[in-house]
């Protein structure tokens, strides 16, 4: 029993909830509640909860010697030795093969090549561009951004390009406050040469990643506000114009979705205090699921977003 919890954990099940992504093309486009594209877009989702598995189990056999002088690292199971070597690998091939399947059998080609794009870029990163300074950077948010590709190409629907725009900012974002949590981190374990445990964290300089989060926080908050200005969401809606007065100015018919913009601010605010003052940047889904009120703040967004597309824009 123990083997198997510790094979669960080796998976990270948690770090499944950054798939999500996939949904949002089919989300602000007005699809969400059509079920043949729904049903392509949840198989695409469990694709990418098999392959980010198999990616975050090859990372961690790359890492479990460094693994082992990080404070919490060191009790992942590759590195505490719970699980053997041999057996991880052949759950990260299963995992990867039968992902793929799926992807190529049950979705789409176009698909199937993010996909394979993904794991290719996650390899490279694991053998190689972790320790470069920058492109390990660029790298992480290249992955969070083909999981939004991932779910274009699998439903055919697109998203705006200020959208688009929003979703690399915001990957850049958060990879830049996990270096920055990671250095943090690093920097108080005595006796540890950062080199030893990353080497991209002894290129960068907490005035650095503090310039950086500021350019990228910034930029996600332009380019989001920018996107609810100037879309238009067409999606169906229950028609709730019977409780909007005839004499509210054409203006809050048509952009609703601005409202968003107090979440998002309130989001991006609380993650970075999250990284200044508790450092928990270093995974992006820990934050998220341990900080009530930024979870809050996230439903309450998701819940605004569905209800203004589907239910009150005209």
């Amino acid at each position: 029993m123990k083997l198997i919890y510790n094979i669960f954990r080796l998976l990270r099940p948690r770090q499944w909830i950054k798939n999500l992504a996939v949904f949002a093309a089919i989300t602000f486009s007005g699809e969400l509640f059509n079920t043949p594209v729904l049903n392509k877009a949840i198989i695409a989702f469990i694709v990418l909860c098999g392959l980010s598995s198999a990616t975050y189990i090859v990372n961690d056999i790359f890492d479990r010697k460094s693994d082992r002088l990080h404070p919490f690292k060191k009790f992942r199971p590759l590195a505490n030795k719970e699980v053997p070597i041999a057996l991880a690998i052949f759950i990260a091939v299963i995992l990867a093969i039968v992902s793929l399947y799926l992807g190529l059998v049950h979705v789409t080609l176009s698909f199937f090549i993010v996909t394979l794009i993904y794991i290719v870029l996650q390899f490279i990163y694991s053998s190689f561009l972790k320790a470069v300074a920058v492109a390990d950077i660029l790298a992480i948010a290249a992955g969070y951004i083909l999981r939004v590709y991932a779910g274009e190409f699998a439903t055919g629907f697109h998203i705006s390009v200020w959208l688009l725009l929003t979703a690399i900012s915001l990957s850049l974002f958060l990879a830049v406050g996990k270096r920055k949590s990671e250095l943090t981190l690093v920097s108080q374990v005595k006796d540890v040469n950062i080199t030893n445990i990353r080497k991209s964290l002894s290129h960068y300089s907490e005035r650095l990643l503090d310039v950086y989060a500021t350019m990228f926080a910034t930029s996600t908050f332009v380019f989001y506000s920018l996107f609810t200005f100037l879309e238009n969401p067409k999606s169906f809606h229950l028609g709730l114009n019977i409780l909007l007065p005839d004499f509210l100015p054409i203006f809050f018919y048509k952009k609703w979705l601005m409202i968003t913009i107090a979440p998002v601010v309130y989001g991006l605010m609380r993650y970075i205090q999250d990284i200044y003052e508790k450092h928990e940047g270093e995974s992006p889904e820990k934050v998220l699921l341990s900080d009530k009120s930024l979870l809050a703040t996230v439903i309450i967004w998701i819940i605004l977003v569905v209800g203004i597309i589907y239910f009150i824009t005209p």
